[in-house]
């Protein structure tokens, strides 16, 4: 639309007075011809393939050599518009031929292309930013519920008192379930701060808070957990399975039961699945999420985090409770640590 305004204000301009629409829709096509034509298909050639494809990719020179060919290959459907024209007074006019129209081609069609560049990136930048501003808003959000639902005083108050029945009973064993709980605690204060974190380290986190719900129960089949699979050095973002295996296990209230609560994790090369099944009571009363994380404050968050790289199901049947959730982890340590 910019290239016609300025075609239409050039051409009344250059024939202001004159009555010769003969030869004013004859400069018309030849400026279509050689400026619309090679313009509108280098814009969004530019646009659509270079920059998603190659800018985007920091593949620059790779982009910088699919530009030109793209602004060669504009040009030429305006030379075929020039010969199916079939006028010679347009392209035998001199000796010179064809070539100084392709050559003038070319380059509007390459300052077109920049131009598709800049806005593209600009609009880019923006969403990207609107992105980011939501991502801080959410993350926001999740801290404060995450601190409510790390200091649940139910949880920590159960866990102190078992601890402090199992010091009479075995000294050693309640110093070593004290440091896991310990742990829980730097872990909730000081790793949930980072955008990403080792898997090695939230799959600890997970072993822990599960050994703590251990002791309060006396069945030792009331919980099923299993790990398949190597962390290594791949990273993960924080408390992002831990929310689900917590309303596990606040939904569970029957601790008699075999396999009340089942847990599994499985590590594959590129990415990672937490299975999670609880049974429940169904004829108790829904209560309100108040001291954990809603299904819709999670799922937001897996959104903002891993975009189209995770997929989540939640199953509810008539006594149990299955949540699979799958995160394609995109980026991983590959440099061992110096010794």
């Amino acid at each position: 639309m910019c290239y016609l305004t300025l075609v239409f204000i050039m051409l009344g301009i250059h024939f202001h007075g004159e009555e010769d629409e003969v030869k004013l829709g004859y400069y018309f096509e030849m400026l279509f011809l050689f400026i619309i034509i090679p313009s509108v298909i280098s814009f969004y050639g530019f646009y659509f393939y270079l920059f998603p494809d190659f800018l985007q990719q920091k593949k620059f020179w790779a982009g910088l050599a699919n530009g030109v060919l793209i602004a060669i290959g504009a040009s030429f459907f305006g030379v075929l518009g020039l010969y199916l024209k079939n006028d010679e007074e347009v392209y035998c006019a001199d000796e010179e031929g064809i070539f100084g129209p392709l050559l003038f081609m070319v380059l509007v069609a390459l300052i077109t292309g920049v131009v598709a560049l800049v806005i593209r990136g600009c609009i880019t930048w923006f969403e990207e930013m609107k992105l980011k501003e939501a991502l801080q808003q959410k993350n926001h959000e999740m801290e404060l519920a995450l601190v409510k639902a790390q200091l649940d005083p139910h949880f920590l108050f159960n866990t102190i008192n078992n601890i402090d029945v199992l010091i009479l009973k075995d000294a050693e064993e309640a110093s070593n379930y004290l440091n896991k709980l310990s742990d829980i605690m730097r872990f909730m204060l000081f790793e949930t701060k980072s955008e990403e974190i080792l898997l090695s380290k939230e799959l600890r986190y997970i072993e822990e808070y599960i050994a703590l719900q251990r002791i309060r129960t006396a069945n030792a089949t009331y919980i099923n957990f299993q790990i398949q699979g190597e962390a290594g050095h791949k990273k993960i973002a924080p408390m992002v399975f831990i929310p689900f295996i917590e309303n596990a296990f606040k939904h569970t209230t029957n601790k008699k039961l075999d396999n009340a609560i089942n847990i599994n994790i499985r590590i594959e090369e590129g990415s990672v699945q937490l299975i999670c099944e609880n049974k429940f009571d169904p004829t108790r009363k829904k209560e309100d999420d108040h001291n954990g994380l809603g299904n819709e404050l999670i799922q937001k968050r897996l959104q903002l985090i891993y975009p189209e790289t995770h997929q989540l199901e939640l199953l509810r049947k008539d006594n149990s409770y299955r949540v699979e959730l799958n995160i394609k982890l995109l980026y991983q340590i590959v440099k061992a640590p110096a010794i």
